[in-house]
């Protein structure tokens, strides 16, 4: 199985992690040259080789209007940037910001026509902005909703924040267009290589504070926490943030799993630079090589029943899916002096054995429970969104041991069909003839 392994032991951002892939591709410029030639308002993307702590890797730029995207340290003392690459929400107020670097002054302004003129005001971009910068590139509908995707994840994590609406997410021009520059770039590659699988290990988010335009804020930032959620994370030694909320919402977005490094007999490295230099290499290393499925044990708790009702089996079934059940089924079967029963069977991961032991105690009248270990093999799973003449529909994509399956998801075709009164066979057919 293809598989994608990050190494953010030392955080992540989103040039970082667009320098990572780029080392795996054979055609580095193509790359470079397909991303400046999608015209992002005032962007320039390129490479070039960095060396920190002894490690060789590729560091990835982006440059607007001509100014090349600034570090941290720069940012804490200009407004053009935060340490969101620019995010804040706007509510009942305006902000006017003066850009300089290096005694060159310069104002972003995204118009309608999404094109950057000098101006003396600094705009703000909302969701709907970014849903239009995006839908202009001449990209694959996949690759477009994944950028999508990331800036939601962004957006709703600052409004969980804020505490206000999504609809009240702005951010700001200069860091909203470096930033798609990022998302964009490791989203194209992402689609390039094509794994199937990508694993992501624990994330070192820094620790300490870091300086914002509006004021000092704890590390990891609040809207940097809030993407990940579940997500296993550290805070080391370093006292710097790590990883920025791009980082995190591409990592989120794109991981299959995080966790250690799997088994895998590895075919390239890659090592993406960052911008800060500290005594351990500031990188993100990312590997890619074939991995094979571990067989996975689970456990089938069976018992016989001829003394409970439909309606009862039927609420049981639901509460022990609800506590994490692989699946439920029953069977029917003969029980003593002939009368009819059924054979319910629950089957559980080897964690969840208790608990699952437990709830089919408390909500069947069974009197003893008979527990079998059985070997496990699945496909791995994945959910796409994919753009149809019906909207955006969700599609599970199931790949192993050599074989690809995708299915719609039913309540999006199913609503589909009751929208334009017809089968589903209908839907599924305009579907596939329209992409």
């Amino acid at each position: 199985m293809k598989t994608i392994y990050f190494d953010c032991g030392m955080g992540a951002a989103g040039d970082m992690l667009a320098a990572a892939l780029l080392e795996l591709v054979p055609e580095k410029d193509k790359i470079i040259d397909k991303i400046n030639g999608l015209n992002i308002p005032g962007i320039k993307v390129s490479y070039k080789l960095s060396h920190k702590c002894g490690i060789k890797g590729t560091k990835f730029s982006v440059e607007i209007l001509g100014i090349e995207e600034q570090t941290e340290e720069q940012t804490c003392n200009s407004s053009a940037y935060n340490h969101h690459k620019g995010y804040e929400y706007i509510h009942g107020h305006t902000h006017e910001h003066t850009h300089e670097d290096n005694e060159h002054t310069y104002e972003l302004n995204h118009c309608h026509d999404s094109k950057i003129h000098h101006n003396h005001s600094h705009s703000h971009a909302g969701m709907h902005d970014i849903i239009q910068i995006v839908s202009e590139m001449a990209l694959p509908e996949k690759v477009k909703n994944d950028i999508i995707e990331v800036y939601t994840l962004i957006a709703e994590a600052e409004s969980r924040a804020h505490s206000v609406p999504v609809s009240e997410i702005h951010f700001h021009e200069v860091g909203t267009m470096d930033a798609i520059a990022d998302i964009t770039s490791v989203c194209i590659l992402i689609n390039e290589i094509g794994p199937e699988q990508i694993i992501v290990s624990p994330i070192n988010v820094g620790s300490g504070h870091v300086h914002c335009a509006h004021g000092i804020l704890p590390v990891p930032a609040p809207a940097t926490a809030n993407i990940l959620k579940n997500v296993p994370i550290y805070s080391g030694r370093i006292s710097s943030e790590l990883c920025t909320p791009t980082g995190a919402a591409l990592l989120k977005h794109f991981a299959t799993s995080f966790g250690n490094m799997p088994v895998m007999r590895t075919e390239s490295v890659g090592c993406g630079m960052g911008k800060k230099d500290f005594d351990t290499a500031n990188c993100v290393r990312v590997f890619i090589g074939e991995t094979e499925k571990e067989e996975e044990s689970v456990v089938q708790l069976s018992c016989n029943l001829d003394d409970i009702t439909p309606e009862a089996i039927s609420f049981a079934s639901e509460r022990f899916f609800e506590a994490g059940a692989l699946d439920v089924y029953t069977v029917p079967a003969e029980m003593k002096k002939s009368r009819p029963g059924i054979l319910l069977n629950v089957i559980c991961s080897m964690q969840n054995r208790d608990c699952m032991i437990e709830l089919i105690f408390k909500h069947t009248t069974t009197l003893g429970i008979r527990e079998s270990i059985k070997k496990r093999y699945t496909l791995s799973r994945k959910t796409e969104t994919i753009t149809t003449p019906y909207g955006k529909i969700r599609q599970k994509i199931s790949t192993g041991y050599g074989t690809v399956r995708k299915k719609y998801e039913y309540e999006d075709i199913s609503k589909a069909a009751r929208d334009n009164n017809v089968s589903l066979d209908e839907i599924i057919y305009n579907i596939e003839n329209n992409n």
